[in-house]
């Protein structure tokens, strides 16, 4: 996985499935990106289209030696997300109108990677927090292959 150092090209497939108030919404996107290897963890970058400015949003999503997932969203709305098997993380959600404090619980976290052909899936099952109340119930299905 020599070429990892400088990028490799991939096809990105991600949905979103999401449940906020009884109400329950999903999305598809189908990107090109890129993934390379920097120390121990993986990196996929990609853009969405936000789906009210139509703007691209850039998207990085990193998984470390341990599993762990980081999803950064650098649009209007800043968003960095840890997930972690099991565990409840703090993150700042970062909009137009200020900084809101949340929390990711992460019930279901699996990341499979193949060498060869390069190519992986990244499934993610989050809630979504803000103090105590439960703000949504999400989940990412991303499929790549180089």
């Amino acid at each position: 996985m020599d070429e990892l150092n400088t990028g490799v090209p991939i096809a990105i497939h991600l949905d979103t499935y999401i449940t906020q108030e009884g109400e329950q919404s999903h999305f598809t996107f189908d990107e090109d990106g890129q993934l390379f290897q920097m120390g121990d963890s993986v990196y996929l970058r990609y853009q969405e289209t936000d789906e009210h400015t139509k703007e691209p949003v850039p998207v990085t999503m990193k998984i470390d030696n341990e599993g762990d997932v980081l999803l950064t969203r650098s649009g209007e709305n800043k968003l960095r997300l840890r997930f972690s098997n099991g565990k409840r993380i703090q993150a700042r959600y970062r909009t137009p109108y200020g900084i809101l404090l949340v929390d990711t619980v992460t019930p279901f976290l699996e990341v499979r990677m193949r060498d060869q052909p390069i190519s992986g899936t990244v499934n993610v099952n989050y809630q979504l927090f803000a103090g105590e109340s439960l703000l949504g119930d999400y989940k990412i299905r991303l499929q790549f292959t180089a």
